[in-house]
């Protein structure tokens, strides 16, 4: 049956429509900024992407209180659930820390040193292969956190070419995406459902897992092979003077603490408890430690909360497009409606709609999750990811065209995986 919007619910798709449309134009913003110095500050923040969603929800709220009163607009925002934008803030930064990295990057070595490559190639290789594989049980914001920061410093850093920094963000985001499927807990698409439609470790291995495997390591091996000469010619990264030793049971604890926020995903109130130790423990052992990305981990959760305000008034049109939809036309049609919307969105109202078949199911998370990198909306790690390769861009920034064209082959390697296997 189809809903009836009501006019907020216009109102809110209308909203949603003209942030989409912002997150494509950021440039005219940062353009404005130089045009016009004496708002700079003002053009600036309607420039950072991660702002956009923020902004147009705050104005969402804005609309709410004017129309129903402060009371309701309230008790809109507390009706939203906002336990995925704190959790990617709070692995973000946990995952970004000196002893993490440093043990990440330790088992990346291992694993390049096994492969008959040069060793630039085989790292490159290895961070875009097996760190989104990881997103399956330490989450994909964390693989997304951690691969993002290996590529910023071994190869975004040294300066590589335009082209290669946009094919890596690209097959990075669709890696990452996918490469969560091998569990029922790691995606967030995924999670949204498995536990309503009964989905297991054995199931998702059987039908997703295997697929994105061969998939991600397709993705992944074509980027390394069609950049092989440039990536010899990366310098080998140089061991940092000023870091100290880092003691094993300081590498231990931070994991536990990464463990312990993971294990805790769905408790907002258990992890943010952990986070705030896990902050006191990093200020008491500053030695080992850099600069802690709380800023950046505070703009990507402003912007999947915005996108959470936003998305949660989406249902009539979305739901609804959603259920009229055949198997094959629903793989496609999510693959496409998760560029513009948060896949994890698109899975759970994929959910609501009452008597689907199992094909429906698989056609839903497939898509959704093949959809994942094309923009930097359409998976909750994306954001997390750009924040930090942004700066390595030029205006500092990923342009939108840029990446949806460098995720398109990739993503076309996921559909044939998905659809064909």
């Amino acid at each position: 049956m189809t809903i009836v919007p009501t006019t907020l619910e216009i109102i809110a798709a209308a909203l949603f429509a003209i942030a989409v449309i912002h997150t494509f134009s950021t440039k005219f913003f940062e353009r404005l900024a130089h045009a016009q110095p004496k708002h700079a500050g003002m053009w600036h923040l309607l420039g950072e992407v991660e702002a956009v969603f923020g902004f147009w929800a705050m104005v969402l709220v804005l609309v709410l209180a004017s129309h129903d009163g402060w009371h309701e607009a309230v008790a809109y925002l507390d009706g939203r659930d906002f336990t995925e934008p704190l959790f990617v803030f709070v692995i973000m930064v946990i995952a970004a820390s000196r002893p993490i990295l440093r043990f990440a990057s330790w088992c990346v070595k291992v694993n390049a040193s096994l492969l008959p490559m040069p060793r630039q190639m085989a790292f490159y290789f290895v961070v875009l292969s097996l760190v989104p594989l990881l997103g399956s049980f330490i989450t994909e914001p964390a693989a997304m956190t951690l691969a993002a920061l290996m590529l910023r410093e071994r190869f975004y850093a040294p300066g590589i070419s335009n082209r290669l920094k946009y094919v890596t963000i690209g097959v990075l985001f669709v890696n990452v995406s996918i490469g969560g499927t091998l569990t029922p807990y790691a995606a967030p698409p995924v999670l949204m459902v498995a536990g309503k439609w009964n989905w297991d470790l054995a199931f998702m291995f059987t039908h997703f897992g295997w697929k994105a495997w061969l998939a991600v390591v397709i993705n992944a091996f074509a980027a390394t092979l069609l950049f092989a000469k440039e990536l010899r010619k990366v310098p080998a990264l140089a061991p940092a003077a000023n870091h100290e030793p880092m003691p094993l049971t300081m590498i231990a604890l931070h994991l536990l603490f990464l463990g312990g926020v993971v294990l805790t995903a769905h408790h907002p109130k258990v992890f943010m408890g952990l986070f705030l130790f896990f902050l006191g423990f990093a200020h008491a052992y500053q030695r080992y430690h850099d600069r802690l990305i709380l800023r950046e981990g505070l703009m990507v959760a402003f912007f999947l909360a915005g996108l959470v305000t936003l998305g949660g008034m989406q249902k009539w049109w979305l739901q609804d497009v959603l259920a009229g939809l055949s198997p094959v036309a629903l793989y496609y049609g999510a693959t496409a409606l998760t560029a513009i919307t948060d896949n994890a969105a698109l899975t759970y109202l994929g959910s609501l709609v009452d008597g689907v078949t199992e094909a429906y199911k698989y056609a839903l998370v497939a898509g959704a999750v093949t959809g994942g990198g094309l923009t930097i909306i359409a998976n909750a790690p994306n954001p997390a990811g750009f924040s930090i390769l942004k700066g390595h861009f030029h205006d500092e920034s990923v342009h939108p065209l840029g990446l949806f064209l460098s995720a398109l082959p990739p993503t076309l390697v996921a559909i044939l995986a998905f659809q064909l296997l």
